[in-house]
């Protein structure tokens, strides 16, 4: 079941006229890339073009650089290296996971990556953009195949999918306080960190083919939010 880390933009790529990448300078791109973190003068055609660069442009760099992370996050990540000890203890025939279980790739779709229990975890090279993201992504597909294993997690069941989705937000690191100043500004402050782990489950809840509409998927949220949010298994506790 995949993660959304970004939100689509307002009008679908298809309905507006997009340049290749491969005729942007690096001016331009580095432009749109400013643009694009400051969200200042941003419009709905920049963010756009923005999302379709970066997911068309230098696809071979940007795999073998999410390949270089992943060994990295597996062998130097305190969270990494802390939920892959956990899954292998729930592991009853105590065989080591296939390393193919994780894997880097192209996706098709706006999202950092993703979790299938028949085929393992996808992390979307040409959506993640750094080393830190790439331990978000893996950190919060992890709770999901922690929850697969430890709950008997059923993604059909709505209230499955929303509880699991609260807990691998929330403990993935993804919704850090300074990350959702950076996003949203001061206001709200107190609400900020539970803000972002509800609008996250809400949108991937709304992305399950069982579920009807956002509105539905608030509604589970909202029923199973007070029991997953203060379930921090197998972690202690969470730092916001």
């Amino acid at each position: 079941m995949s993660h959304p880390t970004s939100q689509p933009p307002e009008k679908s790529i298809s309905q507006l006229t997009l340049s290749p990448p491969s005729q942007l300078s690096g001016f331009e791109w580095w432009r749109r890339t400013l643009l694009y973190q400051t969200g200042l003068g941003f419009t709905d055609q920049d963010r756009a073009q923005y999302i379709y660069d970066y997911q068309n442009r230098n696809l071979e760099e940007k795999c073998q650089s999410c390949n270089d992370n992943l060994k990295w996050v597996l062998q130097y990540s305190p969270s990494v290296i802390f939920m892959m000890d956990h899954i292998r203890k729930l592991n009853k025939d105590n065989e080591p996971i296939n390393p193919k279980f994780i894997k880097c790739a192209t996706c098709d779709f706006t999202k950092g990556g993703g979790f299938d229990p028949k085929s393992g975890i996808v992390l979307c090279s040409n959506w993640i953009r750094s080393k830190w993201q790439l331990e978000d992504v893996l950190t919060h597909e992890l709770v999901h195949v922690y929850d697969y294993m430890k709950f008997n997690l059923n993604y059909k069941n709505l209230r499955h999918h929303a509880c699991t989705e609260i807990r691998a937000s929330m403990l993935s690191g993804e919704c850090r306080i300074w990350a959702e100043i950076k996003k949203t500004g001061l206001g709200n402050f107190g609400k900020k960190f539970q803000d972002c782990v509800k609008r996250r489950a809400v949108i991937s809840v709304s992305a399950n083919p069982a579920c009807r509409s956002k509105e539905e998927a608030e509604t589970v949220v909202g029923i199973v939010w007070k029991s997953c949010f203060n379930d921090t298994r197998p972690f202690e506790r969470v730092y916001r």
